[in-house]
């Protein structure tokens, strides 16, 4: 994927309800986009409403949803995709994206669940991935998703099962940094060797969080951390291998004052300015195999 072809560039930071009024009072510069869960702004009004137009009116937003839920045996809540779809008209925001699990049946879970890594699945979730762009008009990102177990009816591997949706689906790749991390240590597998096998040019941004270790060889994605040396090389070596993309921090919880955020924001920046000139790996080697045909 070419630069041109990404909706943003740079650094971007999550925007949270309890932080509005000291990111407002702070130099937000090293900002270059910004992410809200629409589910936590939709129909927001008064002094809230307010100062998100603040934010929506200078920088650049994009979507992350919550509850979508598009694994969900449940009908697809189309009403819902349809109050996305005017939230973003309503604020100008560029990209929606979503967790390829499911959060709901017949009442909503509160977790993000494995959906099953299976041909069946494939099928039913990229159908449902396919009605969403339909009724958004534009194509969205799933991120590729931490998970603690996988879901019974287990036929392939999770690169497998998110590739084949990601192709079958004809839709972006929102490439969570911490969660290949989370599961290579969880799910013992090679973190590069899975990072290698995604479809470049459908990633369409990424995210980098923290994490908490519950044991040696059990990590939970909290987003509630900051980010540790391993995670970043992975960012590292992402950007060696697909050449840069838009990268936001995400944190949740235990959120530090606005200017520690915005040192990691910085780090993002800056390990894009160590790759933003070169040629990208998998671009040298596509470019190595046609000299040679």
């Amino acid at each position: 994927m070419t630069k041109q072809q990404y909706l943003v560039s740079g650094a971007g930071l999550g925007l949270r309800r309890e932080k509005l009024d000291e990111m407002l009072s702070n130099d937000l510069s090293p900002v270059n986009f910004m992410e809200v869960a629409p589910e936590n702004w939709i129909n927001v009004g008064g002094t809230f409403g307010k100062k998100f137009r603040q934010f929506t009116e200078k920088y650049d937003f994009f979507c992350h949803g919550l509850s979508l839920s598009i694994g969900s045996p449940a009908p697809l809540d189309e009403d819902f995709v349809k109050d996305i779809g005017q939230f973003m008209k309503t604020h100008g925001v560029k990209h929606y994206s979503e967790h390829l699990t499911y959060c709901s049946d017949d009442a909503h879970l509160y977790d993000l669940l494995p959906i099953p890594f299976s041909e069946e699945a494939v099928h039913y979730v990229a159908e449902r991935i396919r009605r969403v762009q339909d009724i958004l008009q534009q194509e969205i990102s799933m991120e590729n998703a931490s998970y603690y177990t996988p879901a019974p009816g287990k036929e392939m591997e999770e690169i497998e099962f998110l590739n084949a949706v990601l192709e079958e689906a004809d839709c972006g790749l929102l490439l969570d940094v911490n969660n290949i991390y989370v599961n290579s240590v969880n799910h013992r597998y090679d973190p590069i060797e899975f990072l290698k096998q995604l479809p470049a040019e459908q990633i369409r941004y990424a995210h980098i969080a923290g994490h908490y270790n519950e044991a040696d060889d059990l990590i939970v994605d909290t987003h509630g951390a900051d980010i540790i040396d391993p995670v970043w090389d992975i960012l590292d070596k992402a950007y060696e291998h697909f050449g840069v993309f838009p990268t936001l921090l995400e944190r949740d919880f235990n959120i530090p004052a606005v200017p520690e955020l915005l040192i990691e924001v910085k780090q993002i920046t800056e390990a894009q300015a160590k790759w933003q000139n070169q040629i990208p790996a998998v671009e040298a080697s596509a470019n190595s195999k046609k000299v040679q045909a």
